[in-house]
């Protein structure tokens, strides 16, 4: 990493506020509540480390009981282009629905490989859940994920769980850089 990455990036500019991310979380709570039936076993798990702020962020606007979780796979590893799946903490005795969070549907390819091990290590349904989803061609079809909050231009972005060369994650708005 490098001491200009801990800089404020001079080009960046604000793609969506507070504001706008809460009202889209409201929404995708809504749509993603209509999915749980009553009685129905659920766990929320987050796909750290993007997927930390908008699982939380959305737990909060759940109105139904959920076991919260986590996993950890990545294939940024701080950087800004993908690589090899490395896994950190593989799901394990998983049961009933999973609703796996992430901070973006870029590629998708992270997110099948996630699905994928959940449904071996025993889940019975999966849902694909992101706070944005990357207007582009590459990679799996964009209606691959089951739902995202917003959508943003095929640019890098970072904050509200993306990172800016492993920095940012924490901001409570959505950035872009070209």
């Amino acid at each position: 990493m490098t001491n200009a990455s801990r800089d404020w990036p001079s080009k960046a500019r604000r793609l969506y506020d507070s504001h706008a991310i809460s009202k889209a979380l409201d929404e995708q709570a809504k749509r993603l509540a209509s999915q749980v039936s009553e009685g129905e076993e659920v766990t929320l798990m987050a796909l750290m480390n993007g997927g930390l702020m908008p699982a939380a962020e959305l737990a909060k606007r759940l109105c139904f009981p959920f076991r919260f979780d986590y996993l950890h796979a990545t294939r940024y590893r701080e950087a800004r282009v993908g690589q090899d799946l490395h896994w950190i903490r593989k799901p394990s005795n998983v049961s009933g629905t999973v609703i796996v969070v992430d901070d973006i549907f870029d590629e998708g390819y992270t997110m099948a490989a996630v699905k994928e091990a959940l449904e071996e290590a025993g889940a019975d349904r999966v849902l694909t859940i992101v706070a944005v989803r990357k207007q582009h061609e590459r990679g799996l079809p964009r209606d691959w994920v089951d739902d995202f909050a917003l959508e943003v231009p095929d640019e890098y972005v970072f904050g509200f769980g993306m990172d800016l060369d492993g920095l940012w994650r924490q901001l409570d708005s959505i950035w872009s850089v070209s």
